[in-house]
Protein backbone atom coordinates (compact mmCIF):
# COMPACT_ATOMS: atom_id res chain seq x y z
CA UNK A 1 0.00 0.00 0.00
CA UNK A 2 1.69 3.51 -1.01
CA UNK A 3 0.53 6.09 1.72
CA UNK A 4 1.18 10.21 0.80
CA UNK A 5 3.10 11.61 3.59
CA UNK A 6 2.12 15.07 2.25
CA UNK A 7 -1.13 16.77 4.02
CA UNK A 8 -3.60 18.11 1.31
CA UNK A 9 -4.12 21.75 1.57
CA UNK A 10 -6.12 24.59 0.25
CA UNK A 11 -10.06 24.29 -0.22
CA UNK A 12 -10.73 24.14 -4.03
CA UNK A 13 -11.98 20.61 -3.44
CA UNK A 14 -14.12 21.17 -0.20
CA UNK A 15 -17.56 20.10 0.09
CA UNK A 16 -20.45 21.63 0.72
CA UNK A 17 -24.14 21.20 1.85
CA UNK A 18 -27.29 22.90 1.17
CA UNK A 19 -27.13 25.18 3.59
CA UNK A 20 -23.73 26.19 2.76
CA UNK A 21 -21.83 24.29 6.23
CA UNK A 22 -18.72 23.20 5.29
CA UNK A 23 -18.52 19.15 5.42
CA UNK A 24 -15.95 18.05 7.48
CA UNK A 25 -14.95 14.20 8.44
CA UNK A 26 -13.34 12.89 11.35
CA UNK A 27 -12.53 9.13 13.23
CA UNK A 28 -12.06 7.79 16.57
CA UNK A 29 -9.30 5.69 15.85
CA UNK A 30 -9.26 3.17 18.54
CA UNK A 31 -7.56 -0.26 19.94
CA UNK A 32 -7.81 -2.85 22.27
CA UNK A 33 -5.33 -3.29 25.34
CA UNK A 34 -5.93 -6.80 24.56
CA UNK A 35 -5.65 -8.96 21.82
CA UNK A 36 -8.77 -10.37 21.84
CA UNK A 37 -11.52 -8.33 23.57
CA UNK A 38 -14.17 -10.79 26.20
CA UNK A 39 -17.04 -8.66 26.98
CA UNK A 40 -16.53 -5.42 25.37
CA UNK A 41 -15.27 -3.95 28.59
CA UNK A 42 -14.83 0.11 28.37
CA UNK A 43 -11.57 -0.93 30.44
CA UNK A 44 -9.83 -2.68 27.42
CA UNK A 45 -10.40 0.16 25.14
CA UNK A 46 -8.29 2.86 23.85
CA UNK A 47 -8.69 5.78 21.86
CA UNK A 48 -6.40 8.51 20.08
CA UNK A 49 -6.41 12.15 20.50
CA UNK A 50 -4.59 14.76 18.83
CA UNK A 51 -3.48 17.94 19.66
CA UNK A 52 -4.81 21.22 18.05
CA UNK A 53 -2.16 22.86 15.41
CA UNK A 54 -3.63 25.87 16.75
CA UNK A 55 -3.80 24.97 20.86
CA UNK A 56 -3.28 22.70 23.07
CA UNK A 57 -6.81 21.79 22.99
CA UNK A 58 -7.27 17.81 22.19
CA UNK A 59 -9.29 16.43 19.56
CA UNK A 60 -9.84 13.52 17.43
CA UNK A 61 -9.19 14.32 13.81
CA UNK A 62 -11.09 15.45 11.24
CA UNK A 63 -10.70 18.22 8.38
CA UNK A 64 -12.54 18.55 5.19
CA UNK A 65 -14.74 16.32 2.61
CA UNK A 66 -13.18 17.14 -0.55
CA UNK A 67 -14.86 16.45 -4.27
CA UNK A 68 -12.66 13.50 -5.23
CA UNK A 69 -13.11 10.87 -2.38
CA UNK A 70 -15.57 8.92 -0.65
CA UNK A 71 -16.58 10.45 3.12
CA UNK A 72 -15.01 6.87 4.19
CA UNK A 73 -11.73 7.84 2.00
CA UNK A 74 -11.98 11.28 3.69
CA UNK A 75 -11.87 9.93 7.38
CA UNK A 76 -8.98 7.11 6.71
CA UNK A 77 -6.93 10.56 5.09
CA UNK A 78 -7.55 12.47 7.77
CA UNK A 79 -6.73 9.99 10.45
CA UNK A 80 -3.42 9.90 8.11
CA UNK A 81 -2.30 12.98 7.91
CA UNK A 82 -3.65 14.57 11.38
CA UNK A 83 -2.64 11.37 13.73
CA UNK A 84 -0.28 8.78 11.56
CA UNK A 85 -2.61 5.54 11.53
CA UNK A 86 -4.29 3.37 9.01
CA UNK A 87 -6.99 1.11 9.97
CA UNK A 88 -10.07 0.02 8.84
CA UNK A 89 -13.02 2.52 8.82
CA UNK A 90 -16.41 1.56 10.40
CA UNK A 91 -20.31 2.16 10.26
CA UNK A 92 -21.04 5.77 10.58
CA UNK A 93 -21.82 7.16 13.83
CA UNK A 94 -23.53 10.00 12.98
CA UNK A 95 -23.97 13.64 12.06
CA UNK A 96 -23.49 17.12 14.01
CA UNK A 97 -24.09 20.40 12.67
CA UNK A 98 -21.54 22.73 14.70
CA UNK A 99 -20.48 26.36 14.79
CA UNK A 100 -16.61 26.99 14.11
CA UNK A 101 -14.23 28.22 16.64
CA UNK A 102 -12.53 30.61 14.49
CA UNK A 103 -14.80 31.92 12.43
CA UNK A 104 -18.95 32.76 12.46
CA UNK A 105 -19.87 29.64 10.20
CA UNK A 106 -20.89 26.19 10.40
CA UNK A 107 -19.97 22.95 9.79
CA UNK A 108 -21.73 19.66 9.03
CA UNK A 109 -19.56 16.83 10.63
CA UNK A 110 -19.22 12.93 9.95
CA UNK A 111 -17.63 11.35 12.14
CA UNK A 112 -16.46 7.22 12.07
CA UNK A 113 -14.65 4.86 13.96
CA UNK A 114 -11.49 3.53 13.19
CA UNK A 115 -9.98 0.44 14.29
CA UNK A 116 -6.11 1.00 14.26
CA UNK A 117 -4.09 -1.59 12.16
CA UNK A 118 -1.20 0.10 12.17
CA UNK A 119 1.14 3.55 14.03
CA UNK A 120 3.38 5.27 11.99
CA UNK A 121 6.92 7.25 13.67
CA UNK A 122 6.56 9.22 10.69
CA UNK A 123 2.93 11.42 9.44
CA UNK A 124 2.50 14.62 7.69
CA UNK A 125 1.72 16.52 10.50
CA UNK A 126 3.83 14.90 12.78
CA UNK A 127 5.70 18.10 13.69
CA UNK A 128 2.65 20.33 14.27
CA UNK A 129 0.64 17.33 16.46
CA UNK A 130 1.06 15.17 19.49
CA UNK A 131 -0.98 12.22 19.84
CA UNK A 132 -1.84 10.42 22.84
CA UNK A 133 -3.53 6.66 23.14
CA UNK A 134 -6.18 7.79 26.46
CA UNK A 135 -8.97 5.58 27.97
CA UNK A 136 -12.19 6.51 27.00
CA UNK A 137 -12.69 8.81 30.37
CA UNK A 138 -9.74 10.36 29.84
CA UNK A 139 -10.58 10.76 26.10
CA UNK A 140 -14.21 12.47 27.11
CA UNK A 141 -12.46 15.01 29.82
CA UNK A 142 -9.82 15.68 27.44
CA UNK A 143 -11.60 16.39 24.66
CA UNK A 144 -13.31 19.99 24.40
CA UNK A 145 -15.56 19.33 21.44
CA UNK A 146 -19.63 18.26 22.22
CA UNK A 147 -19.85 16.80 19.34
CA UNK A 148 -17.02 14.31 19.21
CA UNK A 149 -17.63 13.81 23.12
CA UNK A 150 -21.46 12.33 21.81
CA UNK A 151 -19.72 10.56 18.61
CA UNK A 152 -17.25 8.77 21.01
CA UNK A 153 -20.06 8.00 23.42
CA UNK A 154 -22.03 6.36 20.76
CA UNK A 155 -19.06 4.54 19.88
CA UNK A 156 -18.73 2.52 23.04
CA UNK A 157 -22.11 1.84 23.30
CA UNK A 158 -21.89 0.02 20.14
CA UNK A 159 -19.06 -1.52 20.99
CA UNK A 160 -20.66 -2.80 24.15
CA UNK A 161 -23.72 -4.09 22.14
CA UNK A 162 -22.98 -5.68 18.92
CA UNK A 163 -25.60 -6.11 16.74
CA UNK A 164 -27.19 -9.41 16.41
CA UNK A 165 -26.09 -9.51 13.07
CA UNK A 166 -22.14 -9.21 13.86
CA UNK A 167 -22.65 -11.87 16.80
CA UNK A 168 -24.03 -14.65 14.10
CA UNK A 169 -21.66 -13.74 11.79
CA UNK A 170 -18.67 -14.24 14.52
Amino acid sequence: MMLCMAARTGRNLQRYNNQHHRLVVGCIPYRYKCEKMNGSSEDELEVLVISSKKTEAMMFPKGGWESDESVEEAACRESLEEAGVVGKVECELGRWVFKSKSRELYHQGFMFPLLVTQQLDLWPEHTARTREWMSVSEARKACQQWWMREALDILVNRLKSPSLEQKNQD
